[in-house]
């Protein structure tokens, strides 16, 4: 089709993953003037031009598929505002809108709803029915010339079968093969009308044939990663599009209170489960959009809607935002993670690990290490952090790691910091780089000058996005991914430049990156694990677990990669705070049996010594298994750290700990 021309085909990007599917239609014409007892869908006939004003709103908000205006034109809603005959006109209408809007630069997605005939105990003649009507509307939508039909907001059961299966054929009948999305809406329990839950209906959309299962609206971003987690085992791409939580009315108006930097934390959370596709529903807008727009990036957002050329003011990423890539180490090309060849930086060229750093050279030679993370504070004073740090460094910790802008709070530059902790406090220090704040240019400059003050030892992270901080209209940047970036830093180690001009000498970074041993996707995080150690990373570092067998899978299945390992460790400081940790947090899985030991231990000093001394647990399981310990204590109470490493390395922590 002439308008995909810049677009690799719809399956391809799935693949890839990231997809930044546009948000509501009819909440955002009922905002701009249109009545709701109005036919939204007629509206691309009388008033194409507002339609097309949504449309690209969403475009620049970061949407790289768009929904067609066509939700309700089948011939059983049409019906209604005696429009049953123009079925083909008012869809054709749609596509023409959506296509002009997008430009080539976003896939269509021909929008099938519900037929508007309640399916209950449905007789054959119903069913047949409404098959005919989403079948005459789908058939439209194929000929007009869409990337994708989506099936969706589905309630009933046997709706969802007759939709499916009228999409199918109208695509097959048409002589093309545009792919089936089949998307459904699950009550607070996350089961359809007749309790079928959210994996079963998922299990039987694959056997019916579609190639994307999903869920929309459903009351908000919870209950729709809830039941993503549902139908993920059943193997398909997954389509994710909540609505703006349940809406209420103010001053006779509906109003949904689900804020885009909510939006943007769960659009994080779903792309990290592994969501192809995620996108809003009822009552958001292009807000909205803009912070899932964000999450992909952060993601590690493909090129999927790029075909070389990239959209207009993209580095060849996804339309309406600059992917994250990576480098090709011969030619300094660029690819997106799902073209990635193999790591071909000749390691054996850079310097041997021993002599990379005092912490590298204690690694090598088989020591237990201790990391204690200090943040800048955030404003101008530094002391705290540097007390803490002589602190530590007088308690027999061997270095402190210092987050890149964490949290996206406005705190000293980390480079910084590290400087001044080498300085007063004779502590080394690992930096961390994360590539939320510097493009491609501004990375390599900031690597180089770390190096040139002394600074060895890095920790490569993609970074908060800052909507998730003080500061939620900062542009993100995530020219690269941590993918990239390590393998921008194995090549400057190696003497060379990612355009592979030669640097005059080389630098000698110890490269460590993170891991989640708890991840939703776990095979995932292992896959991109994988993708990290070939690109140069030498040292993991891994998220807090609380879980010893979750721990010792993670090092089992890890083993082969002969990576040395820094467990995680966050002394729980309450039972408030394992609650937050289990329920909120991605990544974390806090047992049942340690939250309710911090329950008993109620709150206070008696907590934060129950936290420390199921901190001490974990670390006492693995230490044979790992090379040492990576600890973040919380709420910058320092004198954790020394109390959970007790007895596990030489006398001064014990000494320390009474000082």
């Amino acid at each position: 089709m002439d308008h995909a021309s810049q677009l690799r085909p719809f399956v391809e990007a799935l693949r890839g993953g990231a997809l930044v599917v546009d948000g509501a239609m009819g909440t955002q014409l009922y905002e701009r003037g249109v009545l709701y007892s109005a036919c939204f869908e007629e509206l691309n006939l009388s008033r194409p031009q507002l339609v097309a004003k949504v449309h690209e709103d969403y475009l620049r908000a970061g949407a790289t598929c768009i929904e067609t205006n066509t939700f309700g034109a089948n011939s059983l809603r049409l019906e209604k505002h005696g429009l049953a005959h123009r079925v083909g006109e008012i869809n054709a209408a749609a596509v023409k809108l959506a296509r002009e809007a997008a430009n080539g630069r976003a896939y269509l997605l021909g929008c099938i709803g519900p037929s508007g005939y309640f399916l209950g105990e449905a007789s054959p003649a119903d069913l047949k029915k409404v098959r005919g009507a989403l079948y005459e509307q789908a058939r439209a939508l194929v000929e007009a010339g869409v990337d994708a039909l989506v099936v969706e907001t589905m309630r009933q059961t046997n709706e969802l079968e007759v939709a499916v299966e009228a999409a199918l054929a109208a695509s097959a009948e048409a002589g093309v093969d545009v792919p089936v999305i089949g998307s459904t809406s699950l009550d607070e329990l996350g089961r359809m009308a007749d309790g079928t839950t959210a994996r079963a209906i998922a299990d039987r959309l694959k056997g019916w044939g579609v190639q994307v299962v999903g869920v929309n609206c459903s009351d908000g971003p919870m209950n729709v990663l809830t039941a993503a987690e549902e139908m993920l085992p059943v193997g398909l791409p997954l389509f994710c599009v909540p609505n703006a939580g349940l809406p209420r009315r103010v001053d006779e108006r509906l109003v949904y209170v689900s804020t885009p930097e909510y939006f943007g934390v769960y659009a994080r959370r779903m792309y990290k489960l592994g969501v192809a596709m995620v996108g809003g529903c009822c009552g958001t807008t292009p807000e909205h959009i803009k912070r899932i727009a964000a999450s992909a990036k952060m993601a590690g957002a493909s090129d999927g809607a790029s075909a070389g050329g990239g959209g207009a003011g993209t580095t060849g990423g996804a339309p309406g935002s600059a992917s994250m890539r990576t480098f090709d180490e011969t030619s300094g090309a660029r690819w997106s993670d799902s073209e990635r060849p193999a790591n071909l930086v000749n390691a054996s060229a850079s310097v041997p690990l021993a002599d990379k750093s005092p912490l590298a050279r204690k690694i090598a030679e088989g020591r237990f290490v201790v990391s204690v993370e200090v943040n800048p504070p955030i404003g101008m004073d530094p002391t705290k952090a540097v007390t803490a740090a002589k602190m530590l460094k007088a308690g027999g910790i061997d270095v402190v790691n210092i987050a890149d802008g964490a949290r996206a709070q406005a705190r000293m530059s980390n480079l910084v910091m590290a400087a001044r902790f080498e300085r007063e406090a004779q502590m080394e220090t690992i930096l961390h780089v994360c590539g939320r704040d510097r493009n491609l240019l501004a990375t390599l400059a900031h690597l180089l000058g770390a190096h040139d003050i002394g600074l060895r030892n890095l920790v490569i992270i993609t970074g908060d996005p800052p909507k998730m901080g003080d500061f939620p209209d900062a542009s993100a940047v995530y020219d690269l991914d941590s993918i990239g970036m390590l393998k921008l830093a194995a090549r400057l180690n190696v003497g060379v430049d990612p355009a592979g001009k030669p640097l005059g000498g080389r630098t000698s970074f110890l490269l460590a990156t993170g891991a989640e041993p708890a991840a939703l996707n776990y095979t995932r995080e292992l896959s991109r694990l994988e993708e990290k150690i070939a690109a140069g990373a030498e040292l993991i570092m891994t998220q807090p677990v609380y879980d010893a067998s979750v721990l010792n899978k993670f090092l089992e299945d890890i083993e082969p990669f002969k990576v040395p390992v820094l467990v995680g460790l966050l002394p729980l400081a309450s039972f408030r705070n394992a609650e937050f940790l289990h329920n909120e947090v991605p990544g974390m899985q806090v047992p049942e049996a340690v939250r309710e030991r911090m329950r008993r231990a109620g709150s206070g000093a008696p907590a934060r010594k129950e936290g420390v001394a199921i901190a001490r647990e974990m670390l006492a399981s693995v230490r044979d298994r790992v090379a040492g310990a990576y600890i973040m204590p919380p709420l910058e109470r320092y004198e954790l750290a020394l109390e959970v490493i007790d007895g596990f390395v030489d006398a001064p922590v014990a000494l320390a700990a009474k000082a």
